[in-house]
């Protein structure tokens, strides 16, 4: 599953118009129109074969990089939640999450989770809407941050499946 497939999923599973879309972005600091919002939801031919950061573009398609992912949901947290005050000390804008590809899902799961308020049971029964079944541990290490010792990897199936739920629970 590539950004741009995430992207196309989560703008499905939570009914987001393109103009909220456009904002969206705007709020996780990249400006694009709303044409080219959506030409980042298209999918290209070569969606799996394309594994590099660079930007490609063409007439009909924008590749989502890792940092416009990223932009997105921190977006998507200030949309959903209003914005955050800085205390004194604390960085104007926070360090990427998302270092490499690898590290994709699991920065989309608990970002989503924190924009939709959810919980951890919360997140395991949208799981269990799709047919995956996850304990709290499973879940914890999934969530815990890229290093840790109890670090998870989140594979495709249950990011996939996660949309798949939001998709049930948000849309019937």
């Amino acid at each position: 599953m590539d950004n741009n497939d995430i992207l196309i999923r989560l703008r499905y599973a939570l009914d987001i118009k393109d103009q909220d879309m456009v904002k969206i972005f705007e709020l996780g600091g990249v400006d694009l129109t709303k044409e080219e919002v959506q030409k980042v939801l298209t999918k290209s031919e070569d969606s799996y074969d394309e594994y590099d950061d660079e930007d490609f573009e063409d007439e009909e398609h924008i590749k989502c990089t890792n940092s416009m992912l990223e932009s997105f949901l921190n977006g998507l947290i200030t949309f959903e939640r209003g914005p955050q005050e800085t205390k004194p000390g604390q960085p104007d804008k926070p360090d990427r999450s998302i270092k490499n590809y690898s590290s994709v899902n699991n920065v989309m799961l608990k970002k989503v989770k924190i924009a939709l308020k959810l919980k951890n049971e919360d997140v395991i029964d949208i799981l269990d809407a799709a047919g995956v079944t996850i304990t709290k541990g499973e879940l914890s290490a999934i969530l815990r941050k890229e290093g840790h010792k109890n670090y998870k990897e989140c594979g495709d199936k249950y990011a996939r499946n996660f949309l798949k739920g939001l998709t049930i629970k948000y849309r019937g």
